[in-house]
């Protein structure tokens, strides 16, 4: 049988670029996501916002500067959006003082903001990890019995600390200082950690935090997917290998988008297929980068593990599933370009994946797995 021209020039096409076949998603990821039309960004800064800062003792325009990595809960049928904000007190980005913002959602895209944040460096018992460079990127997730736990990132401007809170209304929150601070006598409590999410699952409609042989799980770290294990939510364990040092999953890798950081994104979510983390993945700058993306850019992958051995990989992305596309995604503080993933909300049978764009706002894409679009090739894929 005679084939078509065009289908041959398709063939030879796939056989001479053979990653143009992995652009469609496996049956294992998640998506496609979509950015709803006209509607990103759903958070902006607001120079007019002022709260009264403890530590300055005078009124600051807390998210005057930049408004962006979000966590993401579900509350009393509304979607919660726990946002990094930054004012004006530095010149470059790690040199402002950040907090984080409560907003309220009905849809998902319209936000309503606190005039105040909910979690912010005070003189309180974390000053000393927190100040002056604040509280940053933010990742929550709730028990089934309505307790909302936070992993983020305690600043000081010399060492990076995982931090954990926890909260049942998401608006008062108690801290309970750095992750590993207990963990083989504190040997861990002054390395560099930040990143987590708590491994969910889907339980009478809700993303609550799951257990793994008794026990939490989460994934964390930013260049290499570490794990961590807890039996209270507040104290975490990470896995180390047989020499005692830690133990990464997975790695950058030369050539792909994720060739400089991998680091984790929202609460991973136990499926079928396995556990899967989204994560943020950062591309090089020189040799050893994926050419087809920015230099320095941050796009969106995905890897699964197993259910019976959360440390143990299935399978991973070799394309990004979001990358930086809009103006707005591609100018700001971070200008190679970010969609940095951090909170994604079950609402209404639908993800709804949160990410921070150039470091400077909020966007959203939505994933329904009842479209037909869900089945669509990646979209963000070049």
């Amino acid at each position: 049988m005679k084939i078509p021209r065009i289908l041959s020039a398709l063939l030879l096409l796939l056989i001479l670029h053979p990653a143009i076949a992995q652009h469609r998603l496996p049956a294992w990821a998640m998506g496609g996501f979509v950015r709803p039309e006209g509607r990103n960004p759903v958070i902006s800064p607001d120079s007019l916002i002022r709260f009264w800062c403890p530590m300055h003792e005078d009124s600051v325009a807390w998210q005057s500067n930049d408004t962006f990595n979000p966590a993401a809960a579900v509350k009393d049928g509304r979607i919660v959006l726990l946002y990094r904000a930054e004012d004006k007190s530095g010149v470059k980005i790690g040199h402002r003082t950040s907090r984080i913002g409560h907003a309220v959602s009905t849809d998902g895209i319209t936000f309503d903001r606190m005039p105040v944040p909910v979690m912010y460096p005070a003189v309180d018992s974390q000053q000393a990890n927190e100040w002056p460079g604040g509280c940053e990127d933010p990742r929550v997730a709730v028990t089934e019995d309505g307790l909302y736990v936070m992993l983020y990132t305690q600043w000081n401007r010399t060492i990076a600390r995982l931090g954990v809170a926890t909260s049942r209304d998401l608006i008062h929150w108690e801290k309970h200082g750095p992750a590993f601070e207990q963990a083989y006598d504190g040997k861990f409590n002054k390395s560099w950690s930040k990143s987590a999410s708590l491994v969910t699952e889907i339980k009478d409609g809700k993303q609550v935090i799951a257990k793994l042989n008794g026990r939490y799980f989460m994934y964390w770290g930013e260049r290499g997917v570490h794990g961590a294990w807890s039996d209270n939510l507040t104290d975490w364990e990470p896995v180390t290998d047989s020499t005692g040092e830690l133990k990464a999953f997975i790695r950058p890798r030369n050539g792909y988008f994720d060739s400089d950081l991998t680091e984790c994104g929202p609460p991973a979510i136990k499926t079928p297929s396995g556990i899967l983390l989204l994560y943020n993945g950062k591309n090089k700058s020189n040799t050893g980068r994926d050419p087809r993306f920015n230099a320095n850019a941050y796009c969106a992958g995905q890897v699964l593990f197993d259910s019976a051995d959360p440390t143990k990989v299935i399978a991973r992305l070799d394309v990004p599933f979001l990358r930086p596309m809009a103006p707005f995604e591609k100018s700001g503080q971070y200008r190679d370009g970010t969609v940095f993933i951090e909170g994604m909300a079950y609402y209404g049978g639908k993800w709804y994946l949160y990410y921070g764009c150039a470091d400077s706002r909020v966007g959203v894409a939505i994933y329904d797995p009842a479209s037909p679009a869900a089945a669509d090739p990646l979209p963000d894929a070049p």
